[in-house]
């Protein structure tokens, strides 16, 4: 512990202003416990501190964003330069440099023929563009009844009515209903709970989980879907990587139907697989690709769209526009933050270091497989679940109740309170989602195992 960052005096006016006007995203407000509001104040590195001094292994990248660690001097300086020259001024039919040069960089580090570039200031905002897009398109190109969008159970996609819409968790959508129409949902490639004959045989549950998008393209009829939306590691549920010959097969599917596939890399690009963007991970070239969270690193909030260049042709010429677009998208100190991380990435070669260290870390997590609770570790490059389970061979889950007890009820506090800010979650079957920051080493994967496998025993022994 290092000295506290605020006196108790400033502590105590932080915590009577967050719990009388912060209304903070996800989060439950009662606060039953009487316990304190963590306050973060400061990082460094792959640590956070709060207002008491006290260090927490960032084991979550901030959420899925802080690519590079905190405390990185040069992006705050990038930022700073640039709104001292031009704060701020929008890219609605004028440009300024930062979006140009940005826009050319992403263009060059994407698949062959994602040659446009669409900013917005966020993952949700992505995705919503990414359909609006779809329906767009297809309208211009003479197929008007284009305009359905398949995705895969459990799968998070955001929050806007559009992108939450594509979600595939009920829970998530019930209290917002109606919402936008035309959202389709397919089988994720959860193998873990697969038959048992699709756990013996990866690729053909690859191929089995992708005739499943074609099942549900021809029974709504080719002519009235538009797009496939997938993440190439799906993260709700706890971190599903694709089946060996699955996207080579989606890609096969979308092509023999005139279906866009979008690969919503949200989570997944900037090197949090050990590539620039998943979609190069796993060797399948999309129509679209959504990005936002490690694009700066999460130092400056900033979003997209990769799209291919046949789908912005229509927009090329005449009158045509695609009527949509953010106010604060494109953002000049942004775009300048996100220029001076991928000179980061780039000097330091972060994704050659998460290729270098996915190993050592997948097999560090695996330790943990000795525990009763822990059923199954999954993930690639920098991103990992560790799905916990009540008996490791039926692969029975928790129920409702007892998943409340174990996961919000003791694992959140208690992981936190030893040293390690993740993620529990029970979207799906109960899971603890792991992606630190992509500077992290052994050392790093170490203290995550030495701290999950403290907790999760203590954990099991209370269940």
């Amino acid at each position: 512990m290092t000295e506290p960052d605020v006196t108790s005096h400033q502590h105590d006016a932080l915590q009577r202003a967050a719990r009388d006007h912060l209304w903070m995203h996800f989060a439950r407000h009662s606060r039953d416990d009487g316990g304190a509001i963590p306050m973060i104040v400061r990082g460094e590195g792959p640590y956070v501190y709060d207002a008491a001094g006290r260090r927490y292994l960032d084991g979550l990248s901030g959420l899925f964003a802080v690519q590079a660690g905190h405390g990185r001097e040069e992006l705050a300086q990038a930022a700073a330069k640039q709104a001292a020259e031009l704060a701020f001024f929008p890219i609605w039919s004028y440009a300024h440099p930062k979006a140009a040069e940005l826009a050319e960089r992403l263009a060059g580090l994407a698949p062959d023929g994602l040659r446009r570039v669409f900013f917005t200031t966020g993952g949700g905002e992505a995705v919503e563009s990414a359909w609006k897009l779809a329906k767009h398109y297809f309208k211009l190109t003479g197929k008007p009844g284009k305009h359905k969008v398949i995705s895969r159970a459990v799968a998070y996609h955001g929050t806007p009515h559009g992108a939450l819409s594509i979600t595939g968790l009920p829970g998530l959508k019930a209290p917002y209903e109606p919402l936008v129409p035309s959202g389709f949902r397919v089988p994720n490639t959860n193998a873990y709970r697969a038959a048992a004959e699709h756990r013996a045989d990866p690729e053909a549950f690859g191929r089995w989980a992708a005739d499943r998008i074609e099942e549900a393209i021809e029974f709504e009829g080719p002519e009235t879907v538009a797009a496939v939306f997938l993440e190439p590691v799906q993260n709700a549920g706890g971190c599903f990587p694709p089946p060996p010959g699955y996207f080579r097969r989606v890609r096969e599917i979308c092509d023999r139907h005139d279906v866009l596939l979008v690969s919503d890399e949200v989570i997944c690009a900037f090197g949090r697989l050990g590539a620039m963007f998943g979609a190069q991970r796993y060797g399948y070239t999309p129509d679209v690709i959504t990005f936002a969270k490690g694009v700066t690193s999460g130092y400056a909030p900033l979003g997209g769209m990769l799209v291919a260049d046949r789908l912005f042709e229509p927009f090329g010429r005449g009158t045509e526009m695609f009527a949509h677009g953010y106010t604060f998208g494109g953002h000049p100190v942004s775009a300048a933050v996100a220029l001076a991380n991928l000179d980061l990435f780039e000097r330091e070669d972060l994704t050659g270091h998460v290729r270098r260290n996915e190993d050592a870390f997948r097999a560090t997590l695996e330790r943990l497989l000795d525990l009763p609770i822990v059923g199954d570790v999954r993930g690639d490059g920098y991103f990992y679940g560790v799905e916990l389970v009540k008996d490791k061979e039926t692969r029975e889950t928790f129920d409702d109740a007892e998943s409340e007890r174990l996961l919000r009820g003791f694992l959140d506090r208690a992981l936190y309170d030893a040293g390690l800010y993740c993620r529990a979650d029970d979207r799906g079957d109960p899971v603890v989602q792991l992606a630190p920051p992509l500077v992290c080493d052994q050392r790093h994967f170490d203290e995550i195992e030495g701290i999950l496998r403290s907790v999760l025993t203590e954990a099991w022994a209370r269940l």
